[in-house]
């Protein structure tokens, strides 16, 4: 069973719980093993739900590849590498970083490579104090409840926006010395928009080369984000017609050409289809009846675009 953990504002903890090889003979050759394909589709049908990020995708099956070989070394009585696993997630709004994490927990955890696999989700103000000594206590208090599992810290710049008398560098001095202390108990994931985090690891060369995973979450194109907004709209049991489709896509292939300030991928998809439920709903209302197609359709009028 799969379990992630989310740290809210109010600083409360809300827990939800959470193949084979072939030998290949040649005349003359020694049999080889390999990576069958459905190892691979595995991983295929585990990100299915996610749109685009392709390149992210098979950095994911090569993570996947190595722990099953070293795994598989081990079996044979092979000298195995210890690996580390920290990684840093980098990306712009609404790409998919928390929703990637929560995946690579949930599947470290069905490879055993992770005890219980749930996932903590923080950001700064789980993380630093607001005196001398209480940082490192929270932090070693956070790690503690991560042990097993993997610590997201989202926004992970913040930490260092500070300066030298911030608590944030106190918090940050916690964390490198645990990644050492358990080093083989929990996995800490970083992330933040690529040119603050950027700068982050810039601060800091010391704690950059301690994650040797770097993960680049781009921008969705015009076709993703329509991919991503039907999704959404299935999920809701909500559809479009043939001119809302068009007149969403048009607006989509504009914005992600031209995106706006501080644009945020799905989540500025998300809020479009939720306007356009509130509009239609007020359509509807103002009707004496519909039918059940009636309930589900949107309009080119549904949708309203600053």
């Amino acid at each position: 069973m799969s379990q992630q953990a989310k740290l809210g504002s109010q600083n409360k903890i809300n827990i939800v719980l959470k193949q084979d090889y072939r030998t290949n003979e040649a005349a003359g050759q020694p049999s080889i093993q390999k990576v069958n394909p459905p190892y691979f589709r595995f991983i295929e049908n585990y990100f299915s739900s996610i749109v685009g990020l392709h390149d992210l995708k098979h950095q994911i099956k090569e993570i996947y590849a190595q722990v099953l070989i070293e795994q598989k070394r081990k079996e044979s009585g092979l000298k195995t590498n210890h690996q580390v696993w920290h990684m840093i997630f980098k990306g712009n709004p609404g790409t998919g970083k928390t929703t990637v994490a929560r995946k690579v927990a949930q599947l470290f955890q069905e490879m055993n490579v992770l005890e219980s696999g749930h996932l903590i989700e923080a950001d700064r103000g789980e993380l630093v104090g607001e005196y001398i000594g209480h940082t490192a206590q929270k932090t070693k208090d956070l790690i503690t409840k991560s042990l097993g599992g993997i610590l997201f810290i989202d926004e992970a710049y913040s930490l260092a926006r500070g300066g030298e008398k911030d608590f944030g560098k106190e918090a940050i001095d916690t964390l490198v010395k645990c990644m050492e202390d358990y080093h083989d108990q929990l996995i800490i994931i970083l992330a933040g928009y690529p040119i603050e985090m950027e700068d982050f690891l810039n601060m800091n060369p010391g704690l950059a080369s301690r994650f040797p995973l770097q993960l680049n979450f781009h921008d969705y194109s015009a076709n993703e984000l329509s991919a991503i907004a039907k999704v959404m709209l299935k999920e809701k049991d909500y559809a479009l017609t043939h001119q809302a489709e068009r007149k969403l896509y048009d607006h989509l292939a504009e914005v992600s050409y031209y995106p706006p300030r501080n644009f945020a991928n799905a989540r500025y998809v998300r809020n479009l289809i939720e306007d356009a439920i509130r509009k239609h709903a007020y359509r509807l209302a103002n009707r004496v009846d519909w039918n059940k197609k009636d309930l589900m359709m949107l309009e080119p009028s549904d949708f309203h675009f600053d």
